[in-house]
């Protein structure tokens, strides 16, 4: 699966096809933009070229039927797209072979009841209800199973994956989860209290964003990359999904060497001498 819109993209897989050719067959090559089904494909490795955008997209088409994600990041961060072309070369025969494993990552199943039109979605980041026009503080009542959680007010909120713990959340100003964990974080976006922080929540029972009162722009979104309209008095039930993202980890790589080369992560300020 690629990510044609992005430079270079085009020319790296038509380099590598026919090396990918000695090794594997290849049953598609399938831009990521596209909605062709590829459950039925038959596929034991899908080798995504693009960013880490484009490996959660792929994520949500190909975690029902267990096909592993292996992210070749032609993009900028590549925090989950860890591999490069170069690497990709070096390590692809130890992966084919089941050297690598893929590591499982926990996804949310995202359902709407209520006033307004049904959604479904898979996410493997996050789901998000953002206040939108006209920006007026909006109010969310969040519960979890049969225990009220609390009655958000701000900008919205952000309920993560320990995957997406790293995105929207951690912008947001939420803590960061091994991804080994399985748990949801939920973090307010702008909160109106200082009462309100982030918390992280056992991922063994449902969670319930109902919109007690919202603006007419008020939005779900989806890993940042699908939206869809809420109204006052419409639920977003959240759970635990019965499938999981399961990513080929760069050999060698651990989360924690991930966060210091990519995030920076327990860096110090660099302070020029004498100053």
């Amino acid at each position: 699966m690629a990510n044609t819109a992005k430079p270079g993209v085009g020319d790296a897989i038509e380099r590598l096809r026919p090396w990918l050719a000695e090794r594997a067959d290849i049953v598609g090559i399938v831009d990521s933009r596209s909605s062709q089904p590829l459950a039925e494909a038959g596929a034991e490795l899908c080798i995504v070229f693009g960013g880490d955008g484009t490996l959660l997209g792929a994520a949500r088409r190909v975690a029902p039927a267990g096909i592993p994600l292996l992210g070749v990041n032609m993009g900028k961060l590549g925090f989950l797209a860890d591999f490069n072309v170069e690497h990709l070369r070096k390590h692809l025969d130890d992966i084919l072979a089941g050297k690598v494993k893929p590591i499982e990552r926990m996804m949310l199943e995202v359902h709407t009841v209520g006033a307004g039109e049904a959604f479904d979605s898979l996410a493997a980041n996050d789901v998000a209800v953002v206040a939108g026009e006209p920006f007026r503080m909006i109010e969310l009542q969040v519960v979890q199973g049969s225990e009220e959680i609390a009655t958000y007010l701000g900008d919205g909120v952000v309920v993560a994956t320990p995957t997406g713990s790293t995105g929207y959340n951690l912008s947001a100003g939420g803590p960061i989860l091994d991804p080994a964990i399985e748990a949801i974080v939920i973090t307010p976006v702008a909160a109106h209290t200082l009462a309100m922080r982030p918390i992280v929540l056992a991922a063994d029972a449902p969670i319930a964003v109902t919109c007690s009162r919202v603006n007419p722009g008020t939005t779900l979104l989806i890993d940042g990359q699908i939206a869809h309209p809420l109204n006052e008095g419409q639920t977003v039930e959240i759970r635990r999904a019965r499938c999981s993202a399961r990513i080929i980890p760069h050999p060698g790589r651990s989360f924690f060497r991930r966060m210091t080369n990519k995030l920076m992560w327990g860096h110090s300020p660099h302070h020029p001498q004498g100053q």
